[in-house]
């Protein structure tokens, strides 16, 4: 496979001097990537062709500068910012590790993602707003409004970066898993306040392939090393975007970043009510986009990424995400003690998903169907009996196992459950060994029949 910038003609802005110098930093990545691959190269010419890349990216940083002063763009000292974010720390640090490692290909490589995925971020969302394109900062706001402005801001973004014309499935995600992803925390914060704010963002895999993946030209259909990185900075630019609309956000910058697992990341919608929970839907995949502040995840559960290890924790990650897939298990219940302790006792054989309520288990079972449902009987509002005729009311869902979880095993109850059908039901206060004794024996059984 090789790497390459794809352009298109809708990444043009209409000015033509950016425009120019956009394709050719493109051209220049795209050498860099071939002369990655080469065998035979020369620590002397790899040096060469990144200081030819810096020297073209600062020109063309100057060139924009200027072009915005001559149009009087209110928005140029935060893109200055950005510049400088990028000429002072992140190209620094990049070059520092290019030669502390003699220029190893796994640093040159790291060098590449993260360029190119700044450059695909910038071009497409800071660039594109020098001309007015986009969605002004929105100030004075209700919490209601302030929602409703944010939805628009990102359906606009993923459409003038991907060209996905996206939809809010509901503004309530609560951390269902749809198919595999990728899932980041971002941490902002200024000097003077205290407090951080975090981003939680989730793309669906084939989404990441088929947005960052065609841009970079990659053909196959699972992320790699190269792919993750170029994730990564784009998705710092399309935070970074979202947030210059916030009218508490002047002058946050990134803290911290991390790669979650999706069991880290279900454990945050466990413990902390988010501010903001978004779930769109691309037409190439599923992206959420979460925020809560201040918040911190417990010290040691995510590996914080910086320059020096960023390669190791995505190759790290990467391998994680290629354990051979287990039974999936969906645990409904309303009790957050009860998921949690269900999610314990299983997680080591099975790979499990969490739901608190009726409305939530619908959508994680369409996003990522699951091999059994652990359905609470007992649960407010929707209750087992209804959520099971939900379930069993739709063709595609029609046939995933459930077995109801349960307080009670007195005759009436037990008959009550018999006449609806389940798989089988399951006493909440059976010792956890016998609970899952009885679950591992229901798959076997499934296997032999």
């Amino acid at each position: 496979m090789e790497n390459q910038l794809v352009w298109k003609e809708e990444y043009n802005i209409g000015v033509d001097i950016i425009d120019k110098e956009h394709k050719r930093l493109f051209k220049i990545i795209n050498k860099l990537f071939a002369f990655g691959k080469e065998e035979k190269k020369s620590q002397w010419a790899c040096q060469e062709g990144i200081k030819f890349f810096k020297d073209h990216a600062m020109k063309h940083f100057e060139q924009e500068e200027n072009y915005m002063r001559s149009i009087g763009y209110e928005g140029l000292r935060v893109h200055r910012s950005l510049h400088e974010g990028f000429r002072l720390k992140l190209l620094p640090a990049l070059e520092t590790e290019l030669e502390q490692t003699n220029y190893s290909e796994n640093a040159v490589d790291h060098f590449l993602g993260v360029c190119a995925g700044w450059l695909i971020g910038h071009t497409l969302t800071e660039d594109r707003a020098i001309t007015g394109e986009g969605i002004s900062k929105w100030v004075d706001l209700l919490p209601e409004e302030e929602l409703e402005a944010m939805k628009k801001v990102i359906v606009q973004l993923l459409y003038d970066i991907f060209r996905l014309e996206s939809h809010v499935v509901t503004a309530a995600y609560s951390g269902e898993k749809f198919g595999k992803g990728l899932y980041c925390r971002l941490v902002y914060g200024t000097e003077q306040e205290e407090e951080n704010r975090e981003i939680f963002l989730a793309f669906e895999e084939k989404l990441l392939i088929n947005t960052v993946g065609k841009v970079m030209g990659i053909e196959t259909n699972r992320l790699d090393t190269m792919l993750v990185n170029v994730s990564r900075l784009t998705a710092h630019q399309f935070v970074k975007r979202v947030m210059e609309h916030l009218p508490d956000a002047e002058g946050c910058e990134i803290k911290e970043e991390n790669l979650l697992t999706y069991e880290q990341f279900q454990d945050v919608f466990e413990k902390e009510k988010m501010q903001v929970s978004l779930l769109f839907d691309t037409g190439k995949g599923y992206f959420a986009y979460c925020v809560v502040a201040p918040h911190m995840l417990e010290k040691g559960v995510a590996t914080a990424i910086d320059t020096q290890n960023a390669m190791t924790e995505v190759e790290e990650y990467l391998k994680k995400r290629d354990i051979p897939q287990r039974k999936k298990i969906l645990v409904v219940d309303d009790s957050m003690t009860i998921r949690q302790g269900m999610k314990q006792l299983l997680c080591e054989d099975y790979e499990i998903a969490v739901a608190s309520s009726g409305m939530s288990a619908i959508r994680s079972i369409a996003m990522d169907r699951p091999d059994l449902v652990l359905l609470d009987y007992e649960m407010p509002v929707c209750d087992g009996k209804q959520v099971m005729e939900m379930i069993r009311s739709e063709d595609d869902f029609a046939d995933i196992p459930i077995i109801f979880l349960t307080g009670r095993t007195d005759p009436v109850t037990v008959k009550k459950l018999v006449l609806l059908k389940p798989d089988g039901y399951l006493a909440k206060y059976l010792k956890p060994a016998e609970i899952k004794q009885k679950i591992d024996a229901y798959f076997e059984k499934e296997s032999t029949d």
